[in-house]
């Protein structure tokens, strides 16, 4: 069944019997066929969470016109919701610095048609990545920033961040390994569509080489954890976490090893949630709809 007509709505309301049948019958009686759905009900919270996959077969309204009636009804409801054309590809930013095995494992998925997106612009503050991106023919953007830079030099560095998202009317922001903070006002304008990855051995081993720190402490457990940014450093939603088992026979580049490879598929899963419109946040938290 093709996209070329299909939809996305996710959305979200206090839990109140009647939701999933007001939506399914407007659906309905608009010539729209469910292909999919997914509900979940938090009974802690009392939030309720609803992802549907529509196609219209019965005629096609426009997707204005869906936004226009449809908004009536999620009033009623109290809803945060979102409508998205399933066949548009978001597109998308990667920021990297001088590790480059994320933005690697992210171009070769995206050139493959294994994340169904487009890769706009590369950024970094480091030149070592503008030929890999060459390769794939992404545009790259190279802002650098000296160590210990002022903030009117971070402030302008930033600017220049904010005109290519503006120019390229990026819908998500992937920080594959960018290893400067971004300042709170751009966390807040990214709220919700831009994600991190780290280790998850955060709060222990911060620093530099997480991994030896981690090696000489006998770690069991080799980790990646990928998050939605926000202003608190490492602390947004958490979309995806993945493990891997280690043992005392292991040195730390093999750990090291071990580390990039968890964070490739982490992030992977984490962006491709992301742009099928999967993820609905549930305040610190999230729910992903697989």
């Amino acid at each position: 069944m093709t996209t070329e007509h299909s939809f996305i709505l996710t959305l979200s309301c206090a839990d109140r019997p009647g939701i999933v049948h007001s939506v399914s019958g407007f659906l309905f009686e608009r010539g729209a066929n469910i292909i999919d759905s997914a509900q979940f009900g938090d009974r802690y919270t009392g939030e309720f969470f609803m992802r549907v996959h529509f196609q219209q077969i019965g005629g096609d309204p426009g997707e204005e016109k869906l936004r226009g009636d449809f908004g009536v009804l999620a009033d009623t409801f109290g809803m945060r919701w979102e409508l998205h054309d399933a066949g548009v590809k978001p597109r998308v930013l990667i920021m990297v610095s001088k590790i480059g095995h994320c933005l690697n494992d992210l171009l070769f998925r995206y050139r493959t048609d294994q994340l169904p997106i487009e890769i706009s612009a590369i950024v970094s503050n480091h030149k070592d990545f503008y030929q890999l991106a060459a390769s794939y023919n992404v545009p790259f953007h190279h802002l650098p920033l000296a160590a210990g830079a002022s903030d009117t030099a971070k402030a302008a560095q930033e600017a220049r961040i904010v005109e290519i998202l503006d120019e390229q009317q990026i819908d998500l922001v992937v920080l594959a390994r960018y290893m400067q903070i971004l300042s709170p006002a751009l966390c807040r304008r990214l709220e919700g569509r831009a994600i991190n990855i780290h280790h998850s051995f955060l709060p222990s081993f911060k620093g530099a080489k997480p991994y030896y720190q981690a090696f000489d402490r006998g770690v069991k457990l080799i980790g990646a954890t990928a998050h939605y940014v926000t202003g608190a450093l490492d602390e947004g939603p958490i979309i995806e976490q993945e493990v891997e088992r280690v043992d005392h026979g292991m040195d730390p580049d093999q750990l090291s090893a071990i580390g990039r490879d968890v964070e490739c598929v982490t992030l992977a899963r984490a962006v491709k949630w992301h742009v099928e419109h999967r993820v609905v946040l549930n305040g610190h938290k999230t729910v992903v709809f697989k």
